[in-house]
């Protein structure tokens, strides 16, 4: 007679995550031990570096089992922010200790845990399953996991996707473990996120002396005509599933010191986080708009925009939030709410390639001092996960 194999421990896995000193973009150790965990429950692993120019290189991984279709990833990283002063935690940054119920680390939250109690639920799947995701031998689960979110965010998931991409492989669904609960685990799934545009207003003028004005043009004029231009009315009213789009300036800056000068430029630093009424492009083009006629061709304007910014993404109610949603609900007793709040997260360049969820641990302390997880949370966050494994591939 034999026994059932003992399930994964999403504790033990997490301990060993954190106490690889992975900050970003530092791999820490924390792939080479999910390639040893992964290699050992029969995945084929892949460990592919990016470089950039003026970034540094980024070490990132790539794991799947199964070769056919529904194939659902896990996507997440293992970098962590740093720790601040180590000598203002209670317990080591990179210990794992456990203590009154809650374990203590670097990532324990962000998103080391998360992963943990991805892995620990596919090993359970898969023992429950003859080593395969469906047991017709159908079906594929993979992790892609990235080593630069914390950072500048090149470096990982885009080239990551793409170079799978190439490879041939593609995904139907994609659960990014983001910490996506707000107070208590299965309270919210993240459906969406709102876009991020960086940029810059510059007003050009011409430089002169205070006493003679009419010998002078002062772009601080124009750049506060073009400023309540831009804010004196919505970028639109939001819709059912995102809040109103909003554009708040960050910075006025005129880079000049003498009281008894005109300057010759004046610029403007701000952000817009936006719904999905507009794409980068309608966006940068309304700005523009709203700006040349707040300047009637009387004040020399341009935008610049950062390369950093990112989409909208938003993965529509249907099947599979449904799944994901029944899966919190049945282990969590709460029905959790299906939210586009929030900043920007790798889901902006996984919605490319599949329809994502992000759903992971509660983030009240991440990136903190004593960054912690309840033990109870890790283990009901690995039972969550292997729901939704055995709806998905039932």
């Amino acid at each position: 007679m034999t026994s059932d194999p003992m399930p994964a421990d999403p504790v033990a896995i997490t301990r060993d995550l954190v106490r690889c000193p992975s900050v970003t973009p530092a791999e820490g150790g924390a792939l080479a031990y999910l390639e040893r965990v992964l290699r050992g429950a029969g995945f084929t692993v892949h460990r592919v570096t990016f470089s950039e120019p003026g970034a540094e290189d980024v070490e990132n991984f790539y794991a799947r089992i199964g070769t056919s279709g529904p194939h659902i990833m896990f996507a997440g990283h293992t970098d962590v922010v740093p720790t601040g002063d180590e000598a203002r935690w209670t317990h080591p940054p990179f210990s794992g200790e456990v203590a009154d119920g809650e374990l203590y680390g670097r990532g324990a939250v962000d998103m080391k845990g998360g992963i943990a109690c991805k892995v620990a639920a596919v090993i359970d799947h898969l023992a429950a399953n003859g080593g395969k995701p469906r047991r017709d031998g159908s079906g594929s689960i993979s992790f892609l996991i990235t080593g630069d979110e914390e950072s500048i965010a090149v470096n990982g998931t885009p080239k990551l996707l793409k170079w799978v991409a190439e490879r041939g492989e593609t995904f139907d669904h994609c659960i990014l473990g983001e910490p996506s609960n707000q107070e208590v685990l299965g309270d919210t799934i993240k459906i969406g996120r709102r876009g991020s545009l960086n940029g810059t207003l510059i007003v050009t003028g011409r430089q002169g002396h205070v006493a003679y004005p009419q010998r002078a043009d002062n772009p601080v004029r124009g750049l506060v005509t073009i400023l309540a231009a831009l804010n004196a009315e919505p970028l639109d009213q939001g819709n059912a599933h995102f809040q109103p789009s909003n554009l708040e300036f960050t910075s006025v800056d005129v880079g000049n010191t003498t009281v008894n000068l005109i300057p010759g430029e004046a610029r403007a630093r701000f952000n817009v986080r936006f719904n999905d009424c507009h794409t980068l492009d309608s966006l940068k083009a309304l700005l523009q708009e709203r700006a040349a006629r707040a300047a009637a061709g009387k004040v020399q304007f341009r935008f610049t925009f950062e390369p950093s910014n990112a989409g909208v993404f938003l993965t529509a109610p249907g099947p599979f939030t449904d799944v994901v949603v029944n899966a919190v609900e049945t282990v969590t007793g709460r029905r959790p709410m299906l939210s586009t709040t929030g900043g920007t997260s790798d889901a902006r360049f996984i919605k490319d390639y599949c329809q994502v969820v992000e759903f992971g641990l509660v983030g009240q302390t991440m990136h903190q001092t004593d960054e912690r997880v309840p033990v109870a949370d890790l283990t009901a966050l690995t039972a969550i996960y292997r729901k939704i494994l055995a709806d998905y591939f039932a």
